[in-house]
């Protein structure tokens, strides 16, 4: 159970990361965050500061997890990368699209430290692949999008796409007509449940009847399977799609049948204008370039960052079918997040009624992070 606020406070560590994470906006929970970010590399603050290094004499290397053709989530990480080479314009970098989750990741890391990588990005949920690189490389910092594990050399970064995806369920619960909204995940990840359960819980601000229907097609990038998807979830009545993956497939498939549709990374209303709700927008560019002049310096430590709404995620406008009165009224929702307010606030149930965050109790952004449980009204997840 998520306890109160007051309880989380006093276990938060006392020190700030000095990352990504706003000085305005968000304003109590950027703090929070922050402490609770800093308090997960405490123990690797002993650790000696990696060396500075030349620009002209420093590797970036970048591990992909599909291509960069995909229109989505890695085109965004690759644009950041071109903002990085203008930025840094003596900077080596290399990038290899579409790494396995397997032992050719660990092959393809030994590889980018063996060609003398200063810093290695990589993609999610290549876990101990790259943890069994990174110990025997000590001078290489690695950063893992939508990572877990820590070390000296080793942290993880992403983005709160919890509150955008909020703000879009507000959006979800005024135009579904019946309240059955539908979810294509790629896998059960924390990622998918934070999605699905933030859209939800927005939904139901405004319409308490509202549910969410949830199919995983075990890809993140899968055209056709999400298709299909999109075409399963319509068949059963949601008349608003939302999902968290790398294609536009199913926005192709509201746009023919005449219903909502969200998407994810960036905007792609081309696709189905008719259709198009909004987009959670991501700006990996001012990140990636911090991290680079962090490792350059000889500063970079292994502190988690989140990067909030507002600084690296956001919506992008709204589509041109969006009610002016929907659009006011989730925007409104957004201003209030943006001021400090927390939409996660107990009390919340789970699935099976099991009561998971208590009255008074708000959910901090680490158990938003590692979401793993299905609120109240969610189904397909386990």
């Amino acid at each position: 159970m998520i306890l109160p606020r007051r309880q989380l406070l006093a276990t938060a560590g006392a020190a700030f990361s000095t990352g990504l994470l706003p000085r305005h906006g968000w304003a109590a929970g950027s703090i929070t965050t922050e402490r609770l970010l800093a308090g997960l590399a405490a123990p690797y603050a002993s650790v000696p500061p990696m060396p500075p290094v030349a620009e002209e004499d420093a590797l970036l290397a970048l591990g992909y997890v599909g291509p960069t053709s995909d229109g989505g989530w890695t085109e965004m990480h690759h644009v950041a990368l071109q903002a990085v080479r203008r930025t840094f314009p003596k900077l080596r970098t290399v990038y290899v699209e579409s790494v396995p989750y397997s032992a050719d990741a660990t092959r393809l890391l030994r590889e980018f430290v063996a060609e003398g990588a200063q810093l290695v990005l990589t993609g999610a949920d290549y876990g101990d692949f790259l943890t069994d690189v990174a110990v025997r490389a000590p001078e290489t910092a690695f950063m893992q999008c939508d990572g877990r594990p820590l070390r000296g050399n080793v942290s993880w970064y992403y983005i709160a796409h919890w509150y955008v995806s909020y703000v879009i369920g507000v959006a979800a619960g005024l135009l579904s007509r019946d309240g059955k909204l539908g979810f294509i995940a790629s896998f059960p990840l924390p990622s998918a449940y934070a999605g699905a359960n933030a859209t939800l819980l927005g939904a139901r601000s405004v319409n308490p009847d509202a549910t969410m229907q949830v199919i995983s097609i075990n890809a993140w990038f899968d055209p056709q399977a999400a298709i299909q998807a999109a075409n399963a979830l319509a068949d059963k009545g949601c008349d608003f799609l939302f999902g968290i993956m790398d294609e536009a497939g199913y926005l192709h498939v509201a746009q023919e049948r005449g219903l909502w549709a969200a998407m994810w990374n960036k905007d792609i209303r081309q696709f189905g204008p008719d259709a198009y709700v909004a987009s959670v927008v991501l700006d990996f560019t001012q990140f990636y370039i911090a991290q680079v002049r962090a490792r350059l310096a000889g500063t970079w430590r292994p502190v988690p960052q989140l990067l909030m709404m507002g600084q690296g995620v956001d919506r992008d406008p709204w589509g041109q079918r969006v009610p002016q009165a929907v659009r006011d009224r989730a925007d409104a929702v957004r201003a209030r997040i943006m001021g400090g307010w927390s939409p996660f606030s107990g009390p919340i149930r789970d699935q099976h009624g099991t009561l998971r965050v208590a009255e008074g109790a708000v959910m901090n952004d680490l158990d938003l992070y590692d979401w793993n449980w299905a609120v109240d009204g969610v189904s397909g997840l386990p």
